[in-house]
């Protein structure tokens, strides 16, 4: 999928800009397979297939169709043994029958095991650390003393050593993914169902894999409640910058379900800490094909200004002032004009929201008296044709700039 050049990075201190733009919080890149997340790379589209990795056709399958639409990182679930073993020969079907991707292996319960094998197939590896090192939770416990916190503390330390050291040697990448409804046992004893437990438990994992001399880390802090996820993102990035750790992160609202609430509910999540310069890398999580995460991710990061994936459509919603039916119109330009990616096109009922409010498009589309339309290269009027010919003299203006390519 063809995207124009990354906005760069701010070196401002504040991320809540007035200038109109959004200034990135600072991170170090980290590489996964030919991808980099952070630094002053393009915000990464991810998602993840819903196939059995141990079936092997359909697992390819599906990596490649999601890769062919635009998913530059792709997760698969590795519940067992069994599982990443079969990563093997996924990966290297993909290499015979179409191309590498950046692949991401997602490990539970006591993973060690699970997690060294599949390394060695996989870009990244993620652990949720309410998991990674699983203690099923006592019914009658009733606090946690600093003894037994720290004693589980060393169990995971012991657990996760192994991983981290292969990751470190191979140049390989983890993803430290705190999810909201599994937090551990003691920290939600210790700081309750909170996004400060959240944080906590992602910066005891930070902290073990910063001792070894690793950190091509990327941090997630997942919540199916909007404002639950915003708040334990903002307080990681806070930790973070205070600690002075880059680490980049990745967004999503895990559990979003489908439809139209279930874009409305990712977007409100994910949006917002965009637009606040917080985030590297998303996920919108539909209960739905995977196929269809992928638009949504585009839809919200062009809406942003983070990447041009598409063309630009400015439209008023029409009133009793429109000249011609909008919508209808609105259909035949973009159908007419959908793969002239980069391009910011305005079609204005009326010329009241005419020039003024198209002034940042590069073409516009203006009924300013019956039957006709006015054309415009910017903020200049070019001509008016009989409203029949519009897109037909829209596509003409385009091609004598230089601007057309054939679909």
């Amino acid at each position: 999928m063809q995207t124009l050049s990354n906005p760069l990075t701010s070196t401002v201190s504040s991320r809540y800009a007035t200038d109109g733009t959004i200034h990135r919080r600072k991170t170090r890149p980290v590489k996964v397979g030919d991808i980099s997340i952070g630094g002053n790379n393009l915000v990464v589209v991810q998602s993840m297939i819903n196939e059995d990795t141990l079936d092997i056709e359909g697992s390819v399958a599906g990596i490649r169709r999601l890769h062919e639409i635009g998913c530059e990182i792709v997760r698969v679930t590795v519940p067992s043994m069994a599982h990443a073993i079969a990563l093997a020969e996924i990966k290297q079907k993909l290499i015979a029958t179409y191309r590498p991707v950046p692949l991401v292996a997602d490990v539970h319960h006591n993973g060690m095991k699970i997690a060294l094998e599949v390394a060695k197939h996989v870009d990244k590896v993620r652990i949720n650390p309410g998991l990674y090192v699983f203690e099923k939770p006592k019914a009658e416990r009733t606090e946690y003393t600093d003894s037994e916190f720290g004693d589980i503390g060393d169990k995971i330390r012991e657990t996760l050593e192994p991983l981290v050291v292969f990751l470190r040697d191979q140049g390989k990448a983890m993803r430290i993914g705190v999810n909201h409804g599994s937090l551990a046992e003691r920290m939600l004893f210790t700081y309750g169902d909170t996004p400060e437990g959240m944080v906590e438990s992602a910066l005891e994992f930070i902290r073990i894999c910063e001792s070894l001399d690793f950190h091509n880390i990327v941090i997630s802090m997942k919540a199916s409640r909007v404002p639950v996820m915003l708040a334990a993102y903002r307080l990681m990035a806070q930790r973070m910058d205070e600690q002075g750790m880059e680490y980049p992160l990745h967004l999503g609202v895990t559990e979003a379900g489908d439809g139209e609430y279930g874009r409305i509910k990712s977007t409100a999540g994910i949006a917002t800490l965009l637009a606040e310069g917080l985030g590297d890398t998303i996920r919108v999580s539909l209960t739905e094909a995977p196929e269809k995460e992928i638009p949504v991710c585009y839809s919200i990061l062009q809406a942003l200004g983070l990447r041009k994936t598409m063309v630009e459509y400015v439209a008023c919603p029409s009133c009793g002032r429109t000249l011609f039916n909008l919508e209808e119109v609105l259909h035949k330009v973009r159908d007419a004009t959908n793969h002239l990616t980069g391009l910011d096109i305005a079609v204005m009922g009326c010329i009241v929201n005419g020039p003024g409010e198209m002034a940042d498009a590069d073409y516009g589309y203006v009924g300013k008296q019956a039957g006709y339309i006015s054309l415009y290269r910017g903020r200049e009027e070019i001509k008016r044709v009989p409203e029949a010919n519009g897109v037909e003299e829209l596509i003409n203006l385009i091609k004598a700039d230089g601007r057309w390519v054939d679909p």
